[in-house]
């Protein structure tokens, strides 16, 4: 059987991207700032105009964003000390509650999205309840308004994981934009990249202040309100203005050299994310529906990976799968995002205490029979389906 050799992954950098930064360094001299400077600030106005909010801040990556964002539900959330998040997630996303001194309380995951169940959410609400943190996954949406509207009613923030769902919408407006915070990832493999970046939005001025401040070592200096910036400055007289840190915080910047790319690299994202999604269809359209699941939420979605999940349990199947898929060399990951159910892996066994595995019974399927192999624009038809016709055969 011939080589099909699918890569999992497929840089988003262009010859026009390289070619802005020539002309860029091209222009610099000793004096030039490539650490966080004008650049990042002209990212950040296009990335919020392109969401649909207000504000946005550039970091380091998606899962400073993630920590960022509950470090700030910390300094908001008062008593209130729960954060209801997805067992199908990155390890970022729940680490990050972990790490601020907060307490993750679990949902199992829907087939229909990939995301948490949303019911399920709505039944873990509380007088403790500070946040639910909603993972959007391989471009699927997994809000409903159902549980828009209650948490909005119990004035729960909700915080948007859109690392993998970049363009994505729900009621026609893009996922990013309904949380109080949602999270970007602009890693190498996702729908646009930055090297290594990420980007916390939010149309809540309080909200964005504080993330400048948290990414820049906890300073004042970092606050564009001036009259905030006065404010504290009077209150910390004894304090040189320059070096005042109102919070124990992070070094979380980007740079200059990220954001130029991102700001070149936003300008073929809608066009690139039409790709992904008629990719998604053309995929779902030919797989067969009697081995692997195929009726997923395909509206409004911006497809990251192709979700391939076997519908009976079977390792029988499953190693037959494996080794056809190994020997065609297409590559694969087992287990979805984050490699399956997060409460299986190691740094969660202390704080497991009251969850049983057994009781999250869909993430556990998509943990041992569960995939997602490569998509991305430059994929060509004719290969998603050569992939379908090897699949259907197994």
């Amino acid at each position: 059987m011939k080589k099909i050799n699918h890569k999992l992954m497929s840089s988003n950098f262009t010859r026009d991207d390289f070619k802005t930064l020539e002309n860029f360094f091209k222009k610099a001299n000793e004096n030039t700032i490539l650490t966080q400077g004008p650049k990042v600030l002209e990212f950040e106005k296009k990335w919020s105009k392109w969401l649909g909010v207000k504000y946005s801040t550039f970091l380091n990556s998606g899962s400073s964003a993630n920590l960022i964002s509950l470090k700030i539900l910390k300094i908001i959330s008062k008593k209130k000390d729960e954060v209801i998040v997805p067992t199908h997630t990155w390890v970022s996303d729940i680490a990050s509650i972990i790490q601020v001194g907060l307490k993750p309380v679990f949902v199992d995951m829907d087939f229909f999205h990939l995301g948490p169940m949303n019911d399920q959410i709505i039944s873990k609400i509380n007088n403790k309840t500070a946040a639910v943190f909603l993972s959007h996954i391989q471009g699927f949406n997994a809000l409903s308004t159902k549980l828009y509207n209650i948490l909005k009613k119990k004035k729960i923030p909700l915080i948007e994981d859109v690392c993998e769902s970049h363009g994505a919408k729900f009621k026609n407006k893009k996922l990013g934009s309904f949380g109080l915070m949602s999270n970007f990832s602009f890693y190498y493999a996702h729908h646009m990249s930055t090297i290594e970046g990420g980007m916390i939005s939010t149309d809540s001025k309080k909200i964005y202040e504080l993330s400048r401040i948290l990414r820049s070592h906890g300073m004042v200096r970092e606050i564009k309100d001036k009259s905030l910036q006065k404010y504290y400055f009077k209150k910390y007289k004894d304090l040189s203005e320059k070096f005042i840190f109102l919070y124990d915080a992070f070094n979380m910047r980007n740079n200059e050299v990220g954001a130029i790319l991102g700001i070149n690299q936003l300008k073929n994202l809608d066009k690139n994310n039409k790709i992904r999604s008629r990719n998604l269809d053309y995929f779902l359209k030919n797989i067969d529906g009697s081995k692997y699941l195929n009726t997923f939420r395909t509206k409004g979605s911006s497809n990251y990976a192709f979700p391939l999940i076997i519908k009976k349990k079977s390792l029988n199947f499953r190693k037959k799968l494996e080794d056809t898929l190994n020997k065609l060399n297409i590559e694969f990951r087992r287990g979805g995002a984050g490699g399956g159910n997060q409460l299986r892996q190691p740094y969660l066994k202390k704080y497991m205490k009251g969850y049983k595995k057994k009781n999250f019974k869909n993430v556990d399927h998509m943990h041992f029979f569960g995939y997602y192999i490569g998509n991305f624009p430059k994929l060509k038809k004719e290969k998603i389906f050569q992939i379908c016709q090897v699949l259907n055969k197994i």
